[in-house]
Parts: structure tokens; C-alpha cells; sequence
């Protein structure tokens, strides 16, 4: 298969393209490499794949309207996987006009082109932060996610309502899916796991925002390019799927496995909690596993151990 990856020099995307090239696919990555996070991890994520035949890495965006037509035009895709995106719930508050050009924007420009050259398959990145502050766990893909609490989680909903809205004009075959909280090698500097590990390793202090028993599902990569994966063989009308482990750990809890797996102890600065954070996520992965195969199998405690042995690796990066 050809594949349009998007965001594809990124955390998880990267992850995802190789897999794809292990599988013998063929793949057009499409990255601007902005300054989110430093470019040049970027640069370093992609180095598994930048001169394989198999992948052509294209440095632009998903803005640059006369850059997707000349892509569409030379290629025919047999999927797109849609992941790039302004990511964090903190900086969509400061920048809330930046996160509805990119993600909802940017989506509907994808969305177009794959309907006007009939690209079989569309999947695409939601997010867990669409439930808000959900008084029922765990989340179910039914449960109502009409109060995101950040511009972040409402531009990641208005993305599903727009890939429905193109499902149900012209036929597409669109699945949104939920990650909730991914994390080994690779993650991204300014998530929880990979920013506690730096200063733990640095004896710098950790600021924990509210008491430590907010709870979190965390989600490894591998299960999610697994989840991916499945989503793309079964891609077939309007879907939504979680894409979680469907098990939570508390704050506090995770700090201690992170100072176990690393050797050395925390120093905490207790915060109090941050507009739009949410108390907990926790996904039901049930629909997942029915209807795709998911099946999640890295618990959090042979996780961390993995992330943090790439860290002690990777941290001059």
C-alpha cells in the first residue's frame, strides 16, 4: 500500500512510519519540523527512515495548499494517516488561533483532497482531552463530548464532526482515534513522563500540579502504532475508537515508578492545578477490541523501564 503520514517526523508518527516500511509499504511523509519542540529532535526521529527508498520525507505544511495539490497529483494514496497537529492543552490557551488553523483547518484541508482524488482510507488523530472532565469511567466512544474544557480538546472534536461531515456527503471511509496519554522512546520533551525524567536526571524539581492522585491511562507506542495499524485495515464508514491501555495510575504513583526505573528520587514542587487539565482519563477500549483487534500489552510498569533506558541513551538530544 502507499500511505500520505502526516506528521510523520513527530513521536508517534515516526514510530508509525517505520512500521510501515518494516511491512513493506510505501510512504510520503509530510513534516514542517516547527519549533513546538526543538526541530532538531525531529531531525533525529527520522533518521530511521529519511533515505530509505520506501519513504519520501517531504519538510512542509499541511497549510501550503499548492504543496498538497503537487503531492496528490504525483501520488496515488491508498490511505491517509493524519497526524500532525499543534499538540498540549497549556500552549492552546496562549495560542488558540494558531490550534484551529492547523488542526481543524489544515484536517479539512486533507479531507478535501482525499475526496476529490478518492483516496480510499482516512484515519486520523483524536485525543482522550475531548472528554473534558467526564464524571463516567471509564470513557466510552458513546459518552456525550459536547464541554471540552481547552482550545486544544475543541479543535480535536471538531475534527471528528468534520470527518463525519465528509463521511456522510460523500461515502468516505474516516476512523478518528482517541489516544490517550502515549508514552516510550521518542516522547515528546513537554509530556508528563519524558519532562520528569529530565529533571529528575538533572536533580531539578518536578512541579506537580494539584495533591498527586490525578490519574492518567497511559498508552505505549507500540500498542498505539498496533492500534493504527488496525484501524487502517478496518477502515470502513465513520468510526471513533479509544486507543488506550484501559488501566490508570495516580501522579504520584507514576513519579515513583519513573524514580525506581531511574535510580535516583524526585524533588517535588507542589502547584496547584492548571486550566484545562482534567482529573482523570481512563478509556474503555471494549469497541476497539471488538471491531479492529486492539489489543493493548505493555503494562505501565514494563513501560517506563523502556522509556527510561532510551532516555539515559538519548538525553544529550
Amino acid at each position: 500500500m502507499k500511505y500520505l503520514l502526516t506528521g510523520g517526523a513527530g513521536f508517534i508518527g515516526s514510530h508509525f512510519c517505520e512500521f510501515l516500511m518494516k511491512n513493506g509499504h510505501r510512504v510520503v511523509v509530510i513534516d514542517n519540523f516547527n519549533d513546538y519542540y526543538s526541530p532538531r529532535i525531529k531531525k533525529q526521529n527520522v533518521k530511521g527512515f529519511q533515505n530509505n527508498p520506501q519513504v519520501e520525507l517531504i519538510a512542509g505544511d499541511i497549510l501550503d495548499t499548492e504543496l498538497l495539490d503537487r503531492i496528490f497529483e504525483q501520488h496515488e494514496f491508498d490511505a491517509i494517516v493524519h497526524l500532525a497537529a499543534r499538540a498540549g492543552v497549556r500552549p492552546s490557551l496562549s495560542q488558540p488561533m494558531l490550534y484551529e488553523r492547523v488542526n481543524i483547518q489544515g484536517t479539512m484541508e486533507l479531507l478535501e483532497r482525499a475526496k476529490i482524488y478518492n483516496t480510499p482510507k482516512f484515519v486520523m488523530a483524536s485525543s482522550s482531552s475531548v472528554y473534558g472532565n467526564n464524571k463516567k469511567v471509564p470513557f466510552s466512544e458513546d459518552d456525550p463530548v459536547d464541554n471540552p474544557i481547552s482550545p486544544y480538546a475543541a479543535t480535536k472534536k471538531a475534527c471528528e464532526l468534520v470527518g463525519y461531515t465528509y463521511h456522510h456527503l460523500y461515502e468516505m471511509n474516516i476512523t478518528c482515534l482517541r489516544f490517550f496519554t502515549v508514552y516510550g522512546p521518542r516522547q515528546r520533551p513537554d509530556m508528563a513522563i519524558h519532562k520528569f525524567t529530565k529533571l529528575i536526571a538533572k536533580g531539578e524539581p518536578i512541579p506537580v500540579y494539584g495533591d498527586g492522585t490525578t490519574r492518567r491511562d497511559y498508552t505505549f507506542i507500540t500498542d498505539i502504532v498496533n492500534g493504527i495499524a488496525k484501524s487502517v485495515e478496518n477502515c470502513d464508514g465513520y468510526h471513533i475508537y479509544n486507543l488506550g491501555e484501559s488501566r490508570t495510575i495516580e501522579l504520584h504513583a507514576l513519579i515513583a515508578l519513573i524514580e525506581e526505573s531511574y535510580g535516583k528520587k524526585a524533588i517535588i514542587d507542589r502547584q496547584p492545578m492548571q486550566p484545562g487539565d482534567v482529573n482523570c482519563t481512563y478509556a474503555d477500549i471494549s469497541k476497539a477490541r471488538n471491531q479492529i483487534g486492539y489489543n493493548p500489552t505493555v503494562d505501565i510498569r514494563d513501560g517506563i523501564p523502556q522509556f527510561v533506558d532510551w532516555f539515559k541513551t538519548n538525553q544529550t538530544h
